[in-house]
């Protein structure tokens, strides 16, 4: 393995240097690298052709380098599922499952490239590619004018981060650390909570502001006009967010030392594939993310026809969970090990660019598109948020953890999750309730 790796370490100048390769790693990277895999390539070394033996090489190390390797085949399935016309719960179950081990093996690729890129340009494209998977599918959405889906899918994310993974995070944390206090660094979490409540009030601003009869018709011009500033405003915010992690304040957002030298082998000290091989499988990874993420669109109320199930439900719970289900197993399998930072990291760090990057970039981008799309996410979903982050921002506020207060996360996504599944409002009726609930209120108000 050394000697398939040596020249690329030469030819880039790493040779010797994995200490400065490592430093700067984030929680998300250390998250994935749970479920990687050390590859064997003493049968690939033998190959005589250099091209081939690199290209083989390469194949091991992106396809079975994971321990969700076995989700692959689902990709293909998916594919023939479409173009044979199959069921279309099927295309959509199947398309869901290959997104899985894809997302994964992006943050992967990613911090590959970091390694000839340096730390600082890595975070930033952890920064823009950490969720790619969701704001594709968003993107898709958008342009098949499924604004709900979007919001749903987004909402969705926000709240599994911050009670699923969390609370599964530090439930399981507590168990396993049943006899001894779990403490974790209260500054991340403070900063993270903060962006949170900034989100929060841009999410429910344009709420409020079609609620109290600001507008004296019942046209959204104004609110999403005030959404489309919030966006902006939002994203300044993370782009301020982005400066604070990786140049003034790096040292509160890096995993901790103690994590890379574990005896589990899951951190990498060098780089395993090279740089344009890394650059050329991202974007091969990008376009078959962009194909499921079509078929997830195209088929999701099929799915929830034949299923029985919400529109809402489906995308509120099941589109995250099994979406992003490689980086939950991370931070959980960290939260065992009493490593609560980077379990911390990973849930309020995609909380945070979900909610101040992903949902105002869909906003400025249906703009462009010509398609209005708001932040007004409805009053049971943005209730729901509102609760969640307060919730969050209590059980962390002492900087120490144990089981209970996981559990209360997890019962309270639970409630949430019932609350969606039994909701059946169909999503070309979301608007006509908007419109009724406020044309009720202002009947209440003149009388």
């Amino acid at each position: 393995m050394a000697s398939l790796h040596e020249p690329w370490l030469v030819e880039n100048g790493l040779k010797g240097s994995s200490k400065e390769i490592r430093h700067g790693r984030t929680a998300h990277n250390m998250s994935s690298s749970s479920l990687r895999k050390k590859s064997d390539l003493t049968l690939v070394s033998k190959v005589r052709y250099a091209m081939l033996r690199q290209f083989l090489a390469n194949l091991q190390e992106v396809i079975l380098g994971t321990k969700l390797s076995v989700l692959f085949p689902a990709i293909p399935l998916a594919i023939v599922a479409e173009c044979y016309g199959f069921g279309r719960p099927w295309v959509f179950a199947l398309s869901l499952l290959g997104l899985t081990p894809l997302a994964e093996r992006v943050s992967f690729l990613t911090e590959q490239i970091a390694y000839y890129t340096g730390p600082t340009v890595g975070g930033l494209l952890n920064a823009t590619c950490g969720n790619a998977t969701e704001l594709i599918i968003a993107i898709f959405a958008l342009s098949q004018h499924k604004i709900d889906v979007v919001k749903y899918s987004l909402l969705g994310s926000v709240l599994s981060n911050l009670l699923l993974v969390l609370g599964t995070s530090l439930f399981c944390g507590g168990i396993a650390n049943i006899a001894r206090e779990q403490k974790y660094d209260r500054r991340q979490a403070d900063v993270n909570s903060l962006l949170l409540f900034l989100g929060l009030l841009c999410h429910s601003l344009p709420l409020l502001f079609r609620m109290s009869g600001a507008s004296a018709a019942l046209t959204a011009d104004p609110t999403l006009q005030l959404s489309r500033a919030s966006s902006i405003v939002m994203l300044i915010a993370y782009v301020s967010y982005i400066v604070f992690q990786l140049f003034t304040h790096r040292q509160l957002f890096e995993a901790p030392e103690e994590a890379e030298g574990d005896d589990d082998g899951i951190s990498e000290e060098e780089p395993v594939i090279g740089f344009w091989s890394g650059f050329i499988w991202l974007v091969g990874m990008t376009v078959v993310i962009s194909l499921l993420s079509e078929y997830v669109v195209e088929t999701i109320e099929d799915a929830s026809d034949t299923w029985g199930i919400s529109v809402s439900f489906i995308s509120i719970i099941l589109l995250p969970i099994v979406g992003n289900a490689a980086e939950h197993a991370g931070a959980i399998i960290f939260a065992f090990k009493n490593k609560l930072d980077i379990s911390l990291g990973v849930a309020l760090g995609s909380a945070t660019q979900i909610s101040m990057f992903v949902v105002p970039l869909c906003v400025l981008v249906s703009w462009i598109m010509g398609i209005n799309m708001d932040l007004n996410f409805n009053l049971l979903e943005t209730g729901s948020l509102a609760l969640s982050i307060i919730a969050v921002a209590f059980t962390l506020q002492d900087g120490t953890s144990h089981y209970m207060k996981g559990l209360v996360l997890l019962l309270l996504y639970i409630v949430i999750g019932a609350c969606f599944f039994v909701s059946k409002t169909p999503l070309n009726q979301v608007n006509i309730t908007n419109s009724g609930a406020k044309l009720a209120i202002d009947t209440i108000f003149r009388a």
